[in-house]
């Protein structure tokens, strides 16, 4: 596995090496970057600045109440018990088991948007510098070809440049 990177001490400068990358015509999923630290305010990869969690959430509560609402009334509905000329389906108390699925179903879909945003289940990258650990920004190419390497290079300026053979 080849790769060239840079390492950055600012965000600023990796900003920029991102963006003359993406003007030589890098692909953003083919740019590799780690950072030890969330940097949100330098947007360097937008795709990952809108997220439909709040929507999923509210699916997810909406899914839950349906839920929670018919679970009880079937139930009451499937065994009537007599209570004493009462409604066989009571409302209010069954709107305490509502009110809890639809919590349950909101916080279930919240924490699966949340593991599918943050890309947990995704693989490791190819290639890590321990100098990330170290407060340095990496920005990179993995598997750059021959003809790409000296623009790569040049778009990874300022940066210290390191290359895995």
């Amino acid at each position: 596995m080849k790769a060239t990177y840079a390492l950055y001490t600012d965000p600023e400068s990796a900003k920029q090496a991102i963006v003359a990358l993406k003007e030589m015509g890098v692909a953003q999923s083919d740019i590799v970057i780690m950072s030890p630290e969330p940097l949100e305010a330098y947007e360097f990869d937008p795709s990952e600045q809108e997220t439909s969690m709040r929507w999923v959430a509210v699916l997810g509560g909406g899914i839950g109440c349906v839920f929670g609402a018919s679970l009880p009334s079937l139930t009451q509905l499937l065994w009537p018990l007599n209570t004493g000329g009462m409604p066989i389906v009571s409302i209010w108390p069954n709107l305490i088991i509502t009110f809890e699925m639809t919590m349950l179903g909101a916080i279930v879909a919240t924490v699966i948007s949340l593991v599918r945003a943050a890309r947990l289940g995704r693989r490791l990258p190819e290639f890590y510098d321990p100098q990330v650990s170290d407060n340095k920004i990496l920005v990179g190419i993995a598997n750059p070809s021959d003809a790409q390497l000296p623009d790569v290079e040049q778009a990874l300026r300022g940066g210290e440049l390191k290359t895995i053979p």
